[in-house]
């Protein structure tokens, strides 16, 4: 399984938002495609910073898989000019889980 560790910097203030919509609208549509979804985890640390990690297949899935998503009618229209503009920034890590030990 091929893994994105994401990280997510939201402006001050909007993690609470950040998260409530990417729970009730970005996991389910991930889940429909075939996305796993683990989190989301928020820092301790920094009350602006969460994290979640989404897993797929193998590396040749995951393109065709992001795209489904980014490129929908969800993201394209309703949920892109809602949630980007409530992030800092974010980083992604690519890592493989080869014997599946994470389990979701």
């Amino acid at each position: 399984m091929i893994i994105e560790m994401r990280t997510y910097k939201t402006k001050p203030g909007m993690r609470a938002r950040f998260i409530k919509l990417f729970v009730s609208k970005s996991v389910p549509a991930h889940k429909e495609i075939g996305m796993k979804i683990l989190g989301p985890f928020l820092s301790v640390d920094d009350p602006d910073t969460c994290f979640f990690m989404r897993g797929f297949p193998d590396m040749a899935s995951r393109d065709p898989m992001k795209a489904k998503f980014y490129e929908g009618e969800l993201w394209k229209q309703e949920l892109e000019k809602v949630v980007m503009p409530m992030i800092e920034k974010y980083d992604v890590t690519l890592v493989d889980d080869p014997k599946g030990l994470i389990h979701w």
